[in-house]
């Protein structure tokens, strides 16, 4: 009996379902995403990672060695399709780029030309284990690329604009084009997370909530094919601007902001995954602000933070220890949830507190061990303790991924070197949460 593989044999089954379902192949079809990660999967088998390198080697490496110096046609199309996925902007990974190119030669029905070249291609292929890979095995090779011949003769039809998640997953959302009429003020409260340009809210009454084409939780892809991925704070004309939304839905011109959300499910919001984001597994979330004493509350709306200097600086603190505070994440729990991490009299550790733009860390001196990371987005109220003399503060945010059964909010408390200090720490977190916010 000839030897099989099962990553072959899921293959053919996701070929055949994808045949029997007859048409054009869209980036709906149920089997596409499968059919793709099993091409991802023979690519990688075997694929063997350079000794002395600090990078990892991928697929795309893979193709993106092949020489293109060549006068056959399919030799041409591979080049084009190199330099199309190597100057796309919206990604940023060699996954990204290998899934791109790959569902390129599927809608321009090249696949299987783009393996046989890398076959012809023995410098490149030696990088591939000849035990275990699947291109470097003569009867698996041959049936592979039967597969990719019959892949070459289906019609796909594939969305190339919307990219931008082919860094993270397989799955792609919804991406709509919002054709936006010329306004002082569209409507949507907007918030950077994790290199996303999320919409958190509609203002009533506006543009965008009279439209009801967008959602909250939608994710604004790009405005007049500018990518907002990984858009920043204040840069400079020539890079995305994390302001650049207001600047550019204003004009005499309709603007199209692309929006993404994924679809089959009631709430937009609960399918825009991120690895640094998730939903807060409470009903109620409390407003952001900071306090300077018990018990007058200073709310972070009323204090002109946004001018803090948000460049990455870390401080030398000590973590006290972190209470659960339950379902309210208010600045008003901080005055109890402070004296209830105290009253436990933990060790304290010496920690190096890191704020950078976009979220902070925490590590422990000692072992470098990193104690936790939030984004500024996560953080729900911020504030010092009020009694003189004392250079405690504290925050919190929701439930860490440590306990996902639970729900409600956290508190970490901790304590700065001197009066000063303590006061700059908790500015420039306050800042930062509210900087990840804007209105457009």
């Amino acid at each position: 009996m000839a030897p099989r593989d099962p990553l072959l044999a899921s293959l053919k089954v996701c070929v055949l379902n994808m045949q029997s379902d007859g048409g054009v192949v869209t980036d709906s079809s149920p089997h596409l995403p499968s059919c793709c990660e099993l091409l991802e999967l023979v690519l990688r088998k075997g694929l063997q990672q350079p000794v002395l390198s600090l990078v990892q080697r991928d697929y795309w490496q893979c193709f993106e060695q092949l020489p293109h110096q060549d006068t056959c046609s399919r030799l041409s199309a591979l080049s084009l399709a190199v330099e199309q996925t190597r100057v796309c902007r919206k990604l940023i990974s060699a996954q990204g780029r290998g899934r791109y190119l790959l569902r390129l030669a599927l809608g321009r029905k090249t696949l299987s030309q783009f393996f046989t070249h890398l076959l012809h291609t023995p410098r490149v292929l030696e990088w591939y284990s000849p035990t275990s890979s699947i291109l470097r095995n003569e009867e698996f090779v041959e049936p592979f690329m039967s597969l990719l011949l019959v892949l070459s003769h289906m019609e796909f039809k594939l969305d190339m604009e919307n990219c931008s998640f082919l860094d993270e997953s397989w799955l792609l959302p919804v991406c709509d084009t919002y054709e936006v009429v010329p306004c002082r003020e569209v409507g949507m409260v907007l918030r950077y997370l994790s290199g996303r340009v999320f919409i958190l809210d509609l203002v009533p009454g506006s543009q965008a909530h009279v439209d009801m084409f967008v959602s909250s939780g939608d994710i604004i892809d790009e405005i007049n094919g500018t990518s907002l991925r990984n858009c920043k704070n204040g840069q400079g004309p020539g890079r995305n601007d994390i302001s650049s939304p207001r600047q550019n839905l204003e004009g005499p011109e309709d603007r199209e902001p692309q929006r993404a959300a994924w679809p089959h499910t009631p709430t937009k919001a609960s399918q825009c995954r991120s690895k640094a984001s998730r939903r807060l597994p409470v009903p109620e979330r409390g407003k952001a602000g900071v306090h300077t004493a018990y018990p007058e509350l200073v709310d972070l709306t009323s204090t002109d933070l946004t001018r803090q200097s948000l460049d990455r600086i870390v401080y030398i603190v000590k973590y006290l220890g972190k209470a659960n505070i339950g379902m309210f994440g208010g600045k008003e729990v901080l005055q109890h949830a402070i004296p209830q991490v105290l009253h436990k009299n933990q060790p304290s550790k010496e920690v190096l507190l890191d704020l950078k733009e976009t979220h902070l860390t925490c590590t422990d001196r000692n072992s470098t061990m990193k104690l936790f990371e939030h984004h500024y987005p996560e953080v729900s109220c911020v504030g010092r303790f009020a009694q003189p003399g004392y250079t405690i503060f504290a925050f919190c945010v929701a439930d860490s991924s440590e306990t996902p059964r639970s729900s409600g909010f956290c508190c970490f408390v901790l304590k700065a070197g001197n009066i000063n200090e303590c006061e700059d720490i908790v500015c420039r977190i306050a800042a930062g949460f509210k900087h990840t916010e804007w209105f457009v």
